[in-house]
């Protein structure tokens, strides 16, 4: 093998190169990677975290989901017991109503039964009186004996 003076220049300037990559360009390099290593381990955490976050609120949304059905299930029951309450309110109401109509019927029927007793004892003061006119042959003045047919009527 030769050495010739040419293989020893482009040694030369190899070791220069490398030199200078190493001097100015490899610690760029080396400071980029590392801050792209730390962005990436910060997105890792970041990613970590959010995934705990959202357990996290799952878990939260769940016990509200939960929490939330209690509380309905509480209203419906409410409502049930409020509506019978109303229904019974109301058969309540309407037996009160169908008392008071039924006392209104039985004192309008009372009513109905002393005027018809009323007219009864005037056709029979009426029906007396004819007879006593007849037995007597001779008219009677109702003017005059209002008091005696009063009294009558009141007897009967």
């Amino acid at each position: 093998m030769n050495l010739n003076l040419t293989l020893i220049g482009q040694t030369a300037t190899f070791f220069i190169f490398v030199w200078f990559c190493m001097k100015f360009i490899w610690p760029l390099l080396k400071t980029a990677m590392h801050e792209r290593q730390a962005a990436i381990a910060q997105g890792l955490a970041s990613a970590e975290e959010a995934d705990k976050k959202l357990a996290e609120a799952r878990s939260g949304a769940e016990d509200e989901l939960i929490k939330a059905k209690e509380e309905a299930a509480q209203i419906i029951e409410q409502a049930r017991h409020r509506a019978n309450q109303m229904v019974e309110a109301a058969k309540d109401e309407a037996r009160e109503e169908g008392e008071r109509l039924k006392e209104a019927a039985q004192a309008e029927i009372d009513q109905e039964v002393n005027r018809a007793k009323e007219a009864l004892r005037a056709q029979v003061a009426a029906l007396a009186l004819s007879g006593a006119e007849k037995v007597l042959e001779s008219s009677i003045d109702a003017g005059r004996h209002s008091d005696m047919l009063d009294k009558l009527a009141a007897e009967l």
